[in-house]
């Protein structure tokens, strides 16, 4: 069973930026697909980025494109979302998540294995 513990979040204001990382234990990590979400108050978990095992494939959410990337460190069983130019509109709590399956080029808010606890995220206006 995998572990996923995400860590970075804080309260930052209009602008800034922030680094969110999930650290992976207890599984295989590399050969699967990983995915930021996040879930607003009263709102639905959403998509907000993925990649792929190897890092060839990345895809994000229209609201957060050219302002957020994922990456991934295999070695270090890590996964990152950068985030910059932060707006209030990002204020959520944001889970990674794992694939069920190895080797897709995407995880979704339905084919994710295994759930982070969040890490809150809070933009300031």
């Amino acid at each position: 069973q995998v572990q996923l513990v995400e860590s970075g979040g804080g309260l930052v204001e209009t602008g800034d930026s922030l680094r969110l990382s999930c650290a992976a234990s207890g599984g295989t990590f590399s050969t699967y697909a990983m995915g930021w979400f996040r879930q607003a108050p009263g709102k639905e978990r959403e998509f907000v980025a993925s990649i792929n095992w190897r890092a060839t494939h990345t895809f994000y959410a229209d609201s957060v494109k050219g302002r957020f990337t994922i990456s991934r460190d295999n070695a270090e069983k890590t996964v990152y979302l950068q985030m910059n130019s932060l707006k209030p509109e990002d204020t959520a709590v944001y889970y990674c998540g794992i694939d069920q399956r190895p080797w897709n080029l995407r995880v979704t808010r339905q084919s994710v294995g295994y759930w982070g606890q969040g890490t809150q995220v809070t933009v300031s206006s």
